[in-house]
């Protein structure tokens, strides 16, 4: 930040003696000389800002005099006003912006708080909303640095990265603080067609409110805050929103190895058919391949769960009805262990069963060229004959045409012979080994 505040502080300065050695010239048309001046400056302002992250452009405002900030604060494009307000202070951001604040964007941030036994969602536009209200969840989508800060020192903590969190080792993802603070960081399933992958997740338990933050969308939080808006019940506490995160994963997970077994499925009725050409075994082991990448990831992320769920028994925080909701959610992955193992041992088994039908393609197509290379063999000894000059003494006296044409039938009977006794020892060969 200390380099920007110099290039902005010296930039100015350079503008500000130009325009003053400009404004003290007796010159034709010095109001355009003037302005075209004070737009270049501007442009190299603005140039600079573009190279800038909104953190360290927040930095610069905060440490410029008031007026340098306006006019830094005015070449700011309205698009990224929004992310600078989140990094100055207050007292700087009334001087500059008057009442606007900083906002959230409504689908990036959301609070739930418990009222007649279901979740209601709070819309979080502003730093506002949080006043007056007691989520037990709160759940961050995509939020910035300056976001998480401000809601972090808004509750009294520190939220992290969820991308970061999950590079930690596994021994580090689930630890309690000094304060309390419970963190969690998990790997959670998004099944997408042709482009499945594992999206990191961090929880924090917090004074009775469960913090979530995470880059995309996933299919189990939209699950959880539709069960918990339409039953009554369904979760009394911050825990209770935890566990059913992690056991709606599992539930997520289960759903993606019953279409792994469809797929599988019908991979094998081409594999068992009983022929397969080399075009379609390629297609059968893209498919295979992408499914055991699947069935990998979801054995990998329900290991996670199961890690995180020992963590929060361990860790002596969940009432008797929670601990038997945990134990079910243990119990679940155990079957969903037993499933990706057979899973394994199928994928393995419709693989090796596809490259033997290519194995068998290859050696169809070598006995195929070995067959053609025994029948020209007599013939090309023939053809070699047929060359040397005591054919030509053989065939003296008669008609070169008559001559050649008969050492042409005779090439083609011998090679039909060939053919046909080949066919023939084959025929009996298969029937020797297949005598039913």
């Amino acid at each position: 930040m200390t380099l920007a505040l110099e290039a902005v502080s010296e930039l100015l300065k350079k503008q500000k003696r130009v325009e003053g050695m400009v404004h003290s010239q007796n010159m034709p048309r010095q109001a355009i000389v003037e302005t075209l001046v004070q737009r270049q400056h501007l442009a190299e302002l603005q140039n600079l800002l573009a190279q800038w992250p909104a953190s360290e452009i927040g930095g610069v405002l905060d440490a410029l005099p008031v007026d340098d900030a306006r006019l830094l604060w005015a070449q700011i494009p309205s698009a990224r006003q929004n992310d600078v307000l989140w990094e100055i202070s207050d007292l700087r951001r009334e001087l500059l912006a008057a009442d606007r604040e900083p906002a959230f964007d409504e689908s990036q941030m959301n609070a739930f708080v418990l009222a007649d036994g279901r979740l209601q969602q709070v819309p979080i536009e502003g730093r506002k909303n949080f006043e007056g209200i007691k989520p037990i969840w709160i759940d961050l989508l995509g939020a910035s640095k300056a976001e998480r800060t401000y809601v972090g020192s808004h509750f009294g903590l520190v939220l992290p990265d969820p991308d970061d969190a999950t590079d930690l080792e596994v021994s580090s993802r689930y630890l309690i603080e000094d304060t309390g603070q419970i963190h969690l960081h998990s790997n959670f399933l998004l099944d997408r067609e042709g482009n499945s992958r594992s999206v990191p997740v961090a929880f924090v338990l917090h004074q009775g409110i469960l913090f979530t933050l995470r880059s995309e969308e996933l299919p189990v939080f939209r699950l959880q805050r539709r069960r918990a808006r339409t039953q009554p019940g369904y979760v009394t506490d911050c825990i209770d929103v935890l566990l059913d995160l992690y056991g709606a994963d599992v539930e997520y997970s289960a759903d993606s190895l019953e279409d792994i077994y469809t797929t599988l499925g019908k991979v094998g009725r081409q594999v068992l058919s009983e022929t397969i050409s080399d075009k379609e075994a390629a297609t059968i082991l893209g498919d295979i391949a992408e499914e055991e990448d699947l069935n990998g990831r979801i054995r990998g992320n329900i290991l996670d769960t199961q890690r995180a769920i020992n963590f929060l028994i361990r860790s002596k925080i969940l009432s008797m009805a929670q601990l038997d909701d945990a134990r079910q959610i243990l119990r679940n992955i155990e079957s969903l262990n037993s499933h990706t193992s057979f899973l394994f041992d199928k994928i393995n088994f419709l693989m090796d069963a596809t490259i033997g039908f290519i194995n068998i393609n290859q050696n169809r197509r070598i006995n195929q060229l070995t067959i053609f290379s025994v029948v020209f063999t007599p013939i090309n000894i023939l053809a070699g004959m047929g060359g040397m000059s005591e054919f030509s003494m053989m065939t003296q006296g008669l008609p070169w045409p008559l001559a050649y044409g008969a050492f042409l039938v005779g090439a083609g009977l011998i090679g039909a012979t060939t053919f046909w006794v080949l066919k023939r020892f084959e025929g009996r060969h298969l029937k020797a080994r297949n005598p039913n």
